[in-house]
């Protein structure tokens, strides 16, 4: 099976994770996307909720879709949720599958900063997300690109030989710190994440709202 991989703190989830998802998986043949909620995040702020609530929506907001899993794979460890080693987890979990790792452009060039980065890009293919901003012609000057390969084409390869596909999703201007700001102001957050999702941050008090 052909698998993407989607992580995040989904801090809240919301429909603009959903839907990436799901173009990715529609726009490109995936059988499955894994969501993978982080369990203890590099660069944590002090706004981030604990995981088992991160996890709990996340569970919420995917399961009327049959081609959505969640993994608690980052939430069974006490060390730093870095990328590469959830991957590797990954690999061992799905060992017979291609696996796809979902994220946006703006992360992909900034993966030189990333811990282990020559390691993760020899360990999956990648699916680059479009986001405001950012071009895919940057993507491809990133240093672990291929020489000669070109932005405008279906996908590029990577020197670790694992390809990538850029993709043009819809854009849906919607951020977990923009619900996160309109709970603490008190304001509505109707039609920005699934309902479920909604009552339970009410039901649980969460982010000071």
């Amino acid at each position: 099976m052909k698998i993407g991989i989607l992580g995040g703190t989904f801090n809240p989830i919301h429909f603009g994770h959903l839907r990436a998802a799901e173009e990715a998986r529609d726009k490109t043949g995936l059988d499955k996307v894994v969501f993978v909620p982080s369990g203890n995040p590099p660069f944590k702020t002090a706004d981030t909720i604990d995981a088992s609530h991160r996890y709990a929506m996340t569970k919420l907001a995917t399961d009327s879709n049959v081609d959505f899993v969640v993994s608690d794979v980052e939430l069974r460890q006490e060390e730093k949720s870095y990328t590469v080693n959830t991957i590797q987890r990954l690999r061992e979990i799905y060992p017979e599958d291609e696996l796809f790792f979902i994220l946006g452009i703006d992360a992909f060039i900034d993966m030189p900063n990333w811990w282990q980065p020559d390691i993760l890009i020899s360990m999956t293919d990648f699916i680059l997300v479009a986001r405001p901003g950012f071009d895919i012609a940057d993507a491809v000057k990133s240093p672990y690109v291929k020489a000669g390969q070109r932005a405008g084409e279906d996908f590029f390869k990577l020197k670790s030989g694992k390809k990538v596909i850029p993709l043009e999703i819809t854009p849906l201007g919607i951020s977990s710190t923009d619900i996160r700001r309109l709970l603490r102001e008190g304001l509505s957050i109707k039609y920005l994440l699934p309902e479920p999702v909604e009552r339970y941050i009410y039901g649980h008090d969460l982010y000071g709202q």
